[in-house]
Order: structure tokens, then C-alpha cells, then sequence
């Protein structure tokens, strides 16, 4: 074999093992989940704006991406919106519609999945989300059925428009921070449809608060869908990651332990994963950012229970503007030692919120 066929041969052994080690396991614990597509640190340019989706999908820190936002479901045409801040300015938009079309960020996904190993999750909702859910149970199986045809498999039956052409999400996740009406028969449709589909595994996740039960999500939560994993989002609420108490015998605020017993007990799925949503930032949420050395005890505490499947965190941009944070985060997951991390004041920026990139 010639030097250059043995090369070919070692890239390809090893984008294989990085494709069949990096992507969502769901038995694991280890599993880091970032948040991408709000530019959330706020940057408009230069390193610290958000970057491509391929560009995090690199990092092999990095396992599970959900791309936030899809954040209208029926809008003009009968169509569903996307926004991704920054990453939206090169889309052109579908006639006759607000949805937008998006090839970069389609071959993108491809590359996330196929080179990298990545699992990319299309997110659902996001704090702009306005639309309250459905009217009906047949109008939330509609709009399943439409946000299926437009980012699941292709069908040549099909006549949605593809904002990311031929490539397909692995997945959705709910991400909603306010009362929505009729979801369970919206996730209940899309769970369906993916169990339908053989062509791959695809998950569905939602990304609770942590006071139980949510507000947002308890219909579906409460036992009536099939979750894969959830990531609770622990900040921004009295039982964030901030409240956590090392040593204690019982933690009176931060409820891991009740996530847990949702997890046992609750849900429709007993092996559902519940992973540790924490912000990336000292800007990325309102309270409860706590630096990577200091959340290696509430992660260790928070391993005790059987169904921890690893760490959230909101988002992209954020993680990568403090320096450290990821990988701190990844040797916490594996029980590696880390020097304390430090970071810069951010910029403050709702989870959700729509950045105009042109400003600063």
C-alpha cells in the first residue's frame, strides 16, 4: 500500500472512531449538549461572534448541538421560521413565506454528522416563541407533520420547503418559556414519525426549568410523551446551581434529586437521560453562572443519580468568549483535575433573544 492510500486509510479509521464516539449515548453520562444559533455572547464581529455551526462541531468536547431557534411554527404561507442570528445572514427566504433558506447551514449539518460525529437537534420554541401552542390537537398534528417534511427525511412526495436542502436534523427539542396549548399531540406526532423512520436514530428532548413541574412543559413531561433526554435548565431560578451545598446531606433548593425521581417514576420513558443545563457565560443568564472548577461538586453530587446523562449549557458563543469553560466542563465529566478557570465581564443577552448582528 502506498503512503498516500495508508493515509487515506488511517483519516478514514479515524473519522469513523470520532463518528461512533462523539455523537449522543444515551447510555452515558458524559454527554455535553451546547446550545447554538442566538449569538447569545453578542458580539457582531471579529472571534467572539457566533461562528458556524461546523466551526463548534470541531470541538471534540462537544457531543449533541440543538441549533436554536425554530421559534414560529406557522407562519406566512402555512410555513414554520428559523432564526439564527448572525448565522442567518446569508440565507435568502422561501416566496411567499418568512421561512428561511439556508444551504451553508445545511452542509453544514452534514459535515457536523458524517466528519464529526455530531448530533444535531433542531430546538423548538426559545423566548420569542409567541404563538402559544395550537388551537386543537388536529392543527398540533399538522404542524408536526409540516416541521417533519421540512427538516426530516426527504420524501419524494413531499412539497415543503427545505431550508437545509437534503440534510436532516437528528432530531427535535422543546424549549418553551411560557404556557403552550395542545404540545403533547404536537410531540407525540413528531415521536411517531421518527419511530416510523429506520433510516437513523433520531431523539426528542426538551429543555425544561427547574422548578417542578414546569410551567412550559408538565403537559408533556407529566408522562404522556417519550422523551429521550431532557436538560433542565438549573439558573435563573432559586434551584439553580448556585444553590448547591457542598456536603450537605440534603439540598433544600437545588433538586437534582427531583428531576431524578421524575426521571424514575414519571416519565414515559424510564431510561430517559436528565442532563445539567447550566449558562456557558457570566452573561448567559440572569443568575446561577458558576465557573467550571466550581461545578465540578455539584456535577459529582449530581452523578449519584442514576439518570445524570452529562451537562447543557447555553450556548455557543458564550462558552467559547470564557475561555476554559468548555473543557473545564468536559474534565469534569470525566473526572480529570482543572485549574481554576477565570473570564471577562459579557455582555448580557436573554436566552432566545434575537441579535442584530450588524450592531455591537
Amino acid at each position: 500500500m502506498s503512503y498516500t492510500s495508508r493515509a487515506r486509510s488511517f483519516l478514514s479509521v479515524a473519522l469513523a472512531f470520532t463518528a461512533a464516539h462523539a455523537a449522543f449515548d444515551l447510555s452515558s453520562g458524559s454527554n455535553v449538549a451546547v446550545y447554538w444559533g442566538q449569538n447569545s455572547y453578542g458580539q457582531g464581529t471579529g472571534n467572539l461572534a457566533q461562528q458556524t455551526l461546523a466551526t463548534y462541531c470541531a470541538n471534540t468536547d462537544i457531543d449533541v448541538i440543538p441549533m436554536a431557534f425554530l421559534d414560529v411554527i406557522n407562519g406566512p404561507g402555512g410555513e414554520p421560521e428559523i432564526n439564527f442570528a448572525n448565522q442567518g445572514n446569508d440565507c435568502s427566504t422561501f416566496s411567499g413565506t418568512a421561512l428561511l433558506d439556508c444551504p451553508q447551514i445545511g452542509e453544514d449539518i452534514t459535515t457536523c454528522q458524517q466528519t464529526y460525529g455530531k448530533t444535531i437537534l433542531l430546538s423548538v420554541g426559545g423566548a420569542t416563541y409567541s404563538e402559544g401552542g395550537f388551537t386543537s390537537t388536529a392543527a398540533a398534528v399538522a404542524g408536526a407533520n409540516t416541521i417533519w417534511q421540512s427538516f426530516g427525511p426527504v420524501s419524494s412526495n413531499a412539497s415543503a420547503p427545505r431550508p437545509f436542502g437534503n440534510a436532516v436534523v437528528d432530531g427535535f427539542d422543546f424549549d418553551f418559556e411560557s404556557t403552550v396549548s395542545n404540545m403533547p399531540a404536537f410531540a407525540n406526532q413528531l415521536r411517531s414519525l421518527m419511530n416510523a423512520d429506520t433510516s437513523k436514530k433520531f431523539y426528542l428532548t426538551a429543555a425544561p426549568q427547574c422548578p417542578y413541574p414546569d410551567a412550559a412543559d408538565n403537559p408533556m413531561l407529566s408522562g404522556g410523551v417519550y422523551f429521550d433526554a431532557i436538560w433542565v435548565q438549573f439558573y435563573n431560578n432559586y434551584c439553580g446551581v448556585q444553590s448547591y451545598v457542598a456536603g450537605a446531606s440534603t439540598q433544600n433548593n437545588f433538586n437534582f434529586d427531583t428531576w431524578n425521581t421524575w426521571a424514575t417514576t414519571v416519565s414515559a420513558n424510564p431510561n430517559v437521560k436528565v442532563l445539567l443545563g447550566v449558562p456557558a457565560g457570566p452573561s448567559a443568564a440572569g443568575s446561577g453562572y458558576e465557573s467550571a472548577s466550581s461545578l465540578e461538586a455539584v456535577i459529582n453530587y449530581s452523578k449519584s443519580f442514576s439518570s445524570f446523562g452529562g451537562v447543557m449549557m447555553w450556548d455557543a458563543s458564550q462558552a467559547y468568549a470564557n475561555s476554559g469553560f468548555l473543557s473545564g466542563i468536559a474534565s469534569d465529566l470525566s473526572g480529570s483535575s482543572h485549574s481554576n478557570m477565570t473570564s471577562v465581564p459579557k455582555r448580557s443577552m436573554r436566552r432566545g433573544a434575537r441579535f442584530d448582528s450588524t450592531s455591537q
